[in-house]
């Protein structure tokens, strides 16, 4: 919060010393409050990011594939996907996008309560239409935002995992209580990311009551590398999961998409077995560049040993359908509970962490690339901050759609932050709401212009007015952003930033 001379914007306030001699900001009690202005609004980073999805393809896209028996479909599911970029998790809160002077930036802004109505007429196949859609506006976006997907033309992540959403009553369709004990339904995400870029969603569904979590993946993982490939991912690709996808199907349809795998063994007693037969000389010694949390141990490791050996996966399915490939093995010492009382150990005992893979990476380096699986961890939690906090309808299909236009969402804010600056192209998504999306502007107009008025000294105006203009290329020869105002194109032309 900026301080001026004991002054916060134009609010007189009294800085009174502390104890230790320094002076505190005290709010001033000379403040009212009164809602009554018609040109505010408080999302006037909506304008490019919208502008970015029309660039992307978003709205042809909806007019061209969205069939769903609802009249005016594509400016509802625009609707939808601009309130979740203005903060919105739930159907009520899509009523954001009906305050103060947005109406004069945007056209087509929905009632919630007609977007409800929209989003529960979904059935399976407009689900698929709208994954489509999500695919071709994620390609989109990378040929509009090229530093979205730095890195791809070398080596490419694609990730796997699944979340729990919670629900609560018995009017859920769909909702069961799975592998967490909590009752929800289960969203499983395939994440697209590089060494260089940050993730972006390549690929989602939603799935009902308490499956596993591998059903399903190996169409998942088709999808997924088909949506990459689209987009641009020239480089080689690994797929990436735990041990609830060490499934043949799954690593079948990797194989088939020529791409690697890296996916965790589950310890059955095949995978004990190659772990015994490991040479006490193979393993090597490796030091993490950051200390990771272990579980079962429940303490910090920083070094651990890595060893390889030549596994067959899945040998229990006929010899056609079994894979030869690695299995790295990462070890780490368990931790001696009695060695605070004088009792030494004997030897040294070991936890072990298997996975199988069929890449030429070196044994440290595919330890080192399959750990950052964790990174679709992130993806996860970023979306159960935002607009998968829940799952708003009671209708199953209804929230299928509301997680592919979550994703569509979420791409679309991971381009804005790669447009504005190196530093937003890595942020998440609170970060990129916060310093691009949620900025207050005024809305003014002169000689057939709409003028934003936005706050001086914006900590984050050079990234901002860099999205602005690269959005706005007939602004290109105009430096307008003096950190009071931007100046838009004329009334008429703006209209086509919409919602729809």
């Amino acid at each position: 919060m900026p301080l001026w001379d004991g002054r916060i914007g134009l609010a007189k306030v009294q800085s009174k010393p502390s104890r230790g001699g320094i002076r505190q900001v005290q709010a001033s009690h000379r403040v009212s409050a009164v809602f009554d202005d018609p040109n505010l609004i408080g999302s006037a980073g909506l304008l490019p990011v919208m502008r970015l999805a029309e660039r992307a393809g978003l709205h042809d896209l909806l007019h061209e594939h969205l069939t769903v028996a609802s009249p005016n479909a594509a400016p509802k599911a625009a609707s939808v996907v601009a309130g979740m970029l203005a903060g919105a998790d739930c159907i009520d809160d899509l009523d954001v996008l009906r305050h103060g002077g947005i109406g004069k930036v945007f056209s087509g802004v929905r009632a919630p309560s007609t977007l409800g109505t929209f989003l529960r007429t979904f059935a399976f196949g407009h689900v698929r239409q709208l994954d489509a859609i999500h695919s071709r506006v994620l390609t989109g976006l990378a040929t509009a935002v090229p530093r979205l997907l730095a890195g791809t033309d070398t080596l490419a992540f694609v990730d796997i995992d699944d979340t729990i959403r919670e629900v609560h009553g018995y009017a859920k369709q769909g909702a069961a209580y799975g592998y967490s004990g909590v009752k929800g339904v289960n969203a499983q995400l395939a994440i697209l990311s590089s060494p260089t870029c940050a993730p972006v969603i390549a690929a989602s569904r939603l799935r009902k009551r308490n499956v596993v979590s591998g059903h399903g993946a190996a169409r998942l993982v088709t999808d997924a590398i088909s949506t990459a490939r689209a987009a641009g991912v020239t480089g080689r690709v690994i797929v990436r999961a735990d041990s609830g996808y060490y499934r043949q199907d799954m690593i079948a349809a990797a194989l088939r998409a020529k791409a690697w795998f890296s996916v965790t063994a589950r310890m059955n007693s095949t995978v004990r077995q190659a772990i015994t037969a490991i040479d006490e000389d193979a393993w090597t010694p490796i030091r993490y560049p950051r200390a990771i949390w272990d579980e079962d141990e429940q303490r910090w490791v920083s070094e651990a040993f890595v060893a390889e050996i030549d596994f067959t996966a899945f040998t229990s399915h006929p010899k056609k359908r079994q894979v030869g490939c690695r299995l790295v093995v990462r070890r780490v010492a368990r931790l001696n509970e009695h060695a605070k009382q004088g009792q030494d150990e004997l030897f040294t005992s070991w936890r072990h962490h298997a996975f199988v893979t069929h890449s030429t990476l070196s044994t440290v380096h595919a330890d080192e690339h399959h750990r950052d699986h964790a990174i679709v961890e992130q993806v996860i939690a970023e979306l159960g901050d935002g607009p998968l906090a829940h799952a708003p309808s009671g209708k199953f299909t209804a929230n299928a759609a509301w997680l592919t236009l979550a994703t569509i969402a979420f791409n679309l804010l991971r381009g804005t932050g790669a447009a504005a600056s190196p530093r937003h192209a890595h942020a998440r998504w609170a970060t990129l709401r916060s310093h691009l999306i949620a900025v207050p502007a005024r809305i003014a107009t002169s000689a057939r212009r709409l003028v934003l008025h936005l706050p001086r000294d914006w900590p984050w105006q050079p990234a901002w007015q860099d999205l602005w203009h690269h959005h706005h290329p007939w602004l290109d020869g105009y430096d307008g952003y003096d950190g009071l105002t931007i100046v838009s194109q004329s009334i008429r032309r703006l209209s086509k930033c919409r919602v729809f």
